[in-house]
């Protein structure tokens, strides 16, 4: 019972933690914290992991495989004694969810079919199509915000990494979200009228 309810609290906190990932290696890398900070990040890591198994759904996979990068990346940068390593992780966030989003392209309900099913179970064809071209277009995001962390990784500027991977890339799915609702919305609205 306890438990339960300490849940939703702790899933929130890992979520802004991940999401704050990339201000918490730039100031570890900045003020050399990391041999304090990897271990913590790891133990988030591990909890994230842990929460997936209670993820209904498609993203249970996508959470899971993110997690399991992570704990990699920390891994490795704890025993090759290289955190820059850590820079990759974004990159592989974007090749997971690349993987993830793309392979259900090969299957007979993409991932964004899946997840609008949840909500609407009867989705009309016009709808399936449209689940189906909204999956493609993420895939082409994470392939193009991938390329640009794995840039930003390479190169090594700190601040353009945490720019780009800490706010820019975040802006641009939000605008992606933003932009995919209001077409669907009108989408939905053109098919009921």
């Amino acid at each position: 019972m306890q438990r339960s309810r300490w849940r939703p609290g702790v899933q929130q906190i890992t979520a802004l933690m991940m999401l704050g990932w990339p201000f918490v290696i730039w100031f570890g890398l900045a003020h050399h914290s990391l041999h304090w900070l990897l271990p913590l990040m790891a133990l988030l890591l591990l909890v994230r992991l842990r929460q997936a198994r209670h993820t209904a759904g498609p993203m249970r996979f996508v959470l899971q495989g993110v997690a399991l990068v992570g704990l990699t990346l920390c891994a490795l940068s704890a025993l090759l004694k290289s955190h820059q390593l850590l820079l990759f992780y974004p990159v592989a966030v974007n090749l997971v969810m690349l993987a993830v989003f793309g392979g259900s392209l090969w299957t007979p309900m993409p991932l964004v079919e899946r997840l609008a099913r949840l909500r609407e179970p009867e989705l009309p064809e016009v709808a399936v199509r449209y689940t189906r071209r909204v999956t493609q277009v993420w895939c082409a995001f994470f392939v193009g915000n991938g390329t640009i962390a794995l840039t930003t990784a390479l190169h090594g500027d700190m601040q353009i990494w945490t720019a780009w991977n800490g706010m820019i890339a975040y802006l641009l799915m939000g605008l992606l979200m933003a932009a995919e609702w209001l077409v669907r919305c009108r989408i939905i609205k053109r098919e009921t009228s």
